[in-house]
C-alpha cells in the first residue's frame, strides 16, 4: 500500500483569504515546512502573517485564478 504525498495547493504569488477574517486578501509570499508565510494585499508593508493550509477558506474561483496566473 503507498501513500500519495501531496504537496501544498498553493505558490507564492497566489490570492488567499483566511477563515479567521475571509474579508482580508492576502498574498502568499512563501511556503515552508507546511507553514504559509503571507504579506496582506492593500499593506504590504506591515508584518507577515503566518497560516497552516487548513485555515485559508477554500474557494473554488480563486484557485483556477491562481492557476490561470502561475501558466502565464
Amino acid at each position: 500500500m503507498s501513500k500519495q504525498f501531496v504537496q501544498n495547493s498553493y505558490n507564492p504569488g497566489d490570492i488567499v483569504y483566511a477563515k479567521v477574517n475571509p474579508s482580508l486578501k492576502l498574498i502568499i509570499r512563501r511556503y515552508i515546512d507546511q507553514i504559509y508565510y503571507c504579506k496582506i494585499f492593500e499593506f504590504p508593508e506591515k508584518k507577515e502573517l503566518v497560516y497552516f493550509e487548513r485555515e485559508f477558506v477554500p474557494n473554488a474561483i480563486l484557485i483556477e485564478k491562481n492557476k490561470e496566473m502561475r501558466e502565464k
